[in-house]
């Protein structure tokens, strides 16, 4: 169930929003125009979900709320529920579309883009500066979160370095760091940045896409070269980010 309405006045002007999926209900309301604010609630069943979802509804419409066609989803910001997380209802109806598989919603997987304490820091910086309206150039937001808010090393991915290159590079000393480290950090930073993006506003910026799957091929190097990690799971979240990002470009960015 989607429904969408709006209420005016002579002293008001907002909508409210509604949607269920299985035994979650999502509720985003606020101004006409703004973002607004995000709630999930889950309930015991998809049923008693619907009705409670269709009980407000008809409590809003008493209240003067009428339909709201022109509402459009597609141009709208997306943000969790502080409390609840990351959820597919409070994410943009074309992320959803595009990067469906349940990790893109895992916040404690180090292999998901939001799961390791460097892309849940990144997505809360980055939600935080599209909430406050600030004018984000997205290709370069990973190295300002990590140059100028962390006060780290970026090493943007390059791939045209060999494998001798990058394996050097890994092992080399960064203020204290080994090389692997900032690698790793910049790969996930960039990442989530990219699914980020798409997360929140249903786009991702050419050059930060083309960043994106770079990073992806960084790490896929660094597993065979440094970590000597060849299980099928990180194969698997790899090729998955890769194959949707690529599906994205196509559609999107011909």
């Amino acid at each position: 169930m989607i429904q969408v309405l709006h209420f005016k006045n002579e002293k008001s002007d907002k909508f409210w929003f509604v949607e269920t999926l299985d035994s979650e209900m999502m509720v985003n309301y606020g101004k006409t125009g703004a973002t607004g604010k995000y709630e999930i609630k889950e309930f015991d069943s998809s049923e008693a979900c619907e009705k409670e979802a269709l009980k407000l509804i008809n409590s809003k419409k008493k209240k003067g709320y009428e339909e709201f066609p022109e509402f459009d989803r597609n141009n709208h910001y997306y943000f969790d529920d502080e409390e609840y997380g990351l959820n597919p209802l409070t994410s943009h109806p074309t992320f959803r579309k595009y990067f469906l598989d349940n990790f893109y919603y895992d916040c404690g997987d180090e292999e998901a883009p939001f799961g390791s304490d460097e892309g849940n820091d990144t997505l809360y910086e980055l939600q935080e500066a599209i909430q406050k309206k600030k004018k984000i150039d997205f290709f370069d937001f990973p190295k300002v979160i990590i140059e100028k808010l962390w006060e780290m090393k970026y090493l943007s991915p390059n791939v045209e370095k060999t494998d001798e290159e990058l394996e050097e590079q890994a092992k080399s000393e960064f203020n204290g760091l080994l090389g692997e480290q900032i690698i790793l950090q910049s790969d996930q930073v960039i990442l989530a940045v990219a699914f980020g993006q798409a997360k929140i506003t249903g786009k991702i910026d050419k050059k930060l896409l083309e960043l994106a799957l770079k990073s992806l091929n960084r790490i896929d190097r660094l597993n065979r070269l440094i970590w000597n990690w060849d299980k099928e799971e990180a194969t698997y979240y790899i090729e998955t980010m890769k194959k949707d990002l690529i599906k994205f470009k196509e559609d999107f960015q011909k």
